[in-house]
């Protein structure tokens, strides 16, 4: 047993979780949480992540980007506003998939991107040729069947935190984000050696 001072740190430490769980925002790093069908909590990634997770696809104007649990649609935004590239949000949210096309009108790349209210595990990957992921690991390990089967050569997947198991990135990119915290940043790409 723990020492009471500990006891009573702990009791405080977890109310002040659950406490962030259930009044959570959608803030970056503050989780929102969801519909007991989806895969992770609401959790926006950074936009230095965000944008770092671009940079290491090698994103271009040619690449179709698929943000599985797109949340407020940063990703396919900044695929958009900075490489020109097309990108389709899915996002269980319908709040969430509101606000994520109404950002991207903001931003004045409405015409290339699209969100749609979809769960991510009935999404045909195949127009992709980039994924992006900040889900979990259970549903990372969910996803890769489909990632692996419908993605053509040379596709790239790009998860935030989480990995896919034994299926081993070809890039593991640690990066401080605005906080100081260690974030990871994995590539796999589809069919390459």
């Amino acid at each position: 047993m723990y020492p009471q001072p500990i006891r009573r740190f702990r009791v405080v430490a977890w109310t002040a979780v659950a406490v962030a769980l259930i009044a959570g925002c959608g803030d970056v790093g503050r989780p929102v949480p969801r519909d007991p069908a989806s895969l992770a909590p609401f959790v926006a990634s950074p936009e230095m992540i965000a944008e770092e997770m671009l940079r290491l696809a090698n994103v271009g104007k040619d690449d179709v980007i698929f943000d599985l649990g797109s949340g407020d649609g940063r990703i396919v935004i900044a695929a958009a506003r900075l490489y020109g590239a097309r990108g389709v949000g899915f996002e269980l949210d319908a709040d969430l998939v509101r606000r994520s096309s109404e950002s991207a009108r903001q931003a004045g790349v409405a015409h290339l991107v699209e969100f749609r209210q979809q769960d991510v595990l009935t999404v045909d990957l195949s127009p992709a040729t980039v994924v992006t992921i900040y889900l979990s690991r259970d549903a990372n390990l969910k996803l890769r069947p489909a990632i692996r089967t419908q993605l053509r050569p040379g596709a790239r997947v790009v998860s935030h935190d989480f990995d896919m198991g034994d299926w081993s990135p070809d890039v593991v990119r640690p990066l401080l984000d605005e906080a100081g915290i260690t974030r990871n940043i994995y590539l796999w790409r589809i069919g390459v050696p």
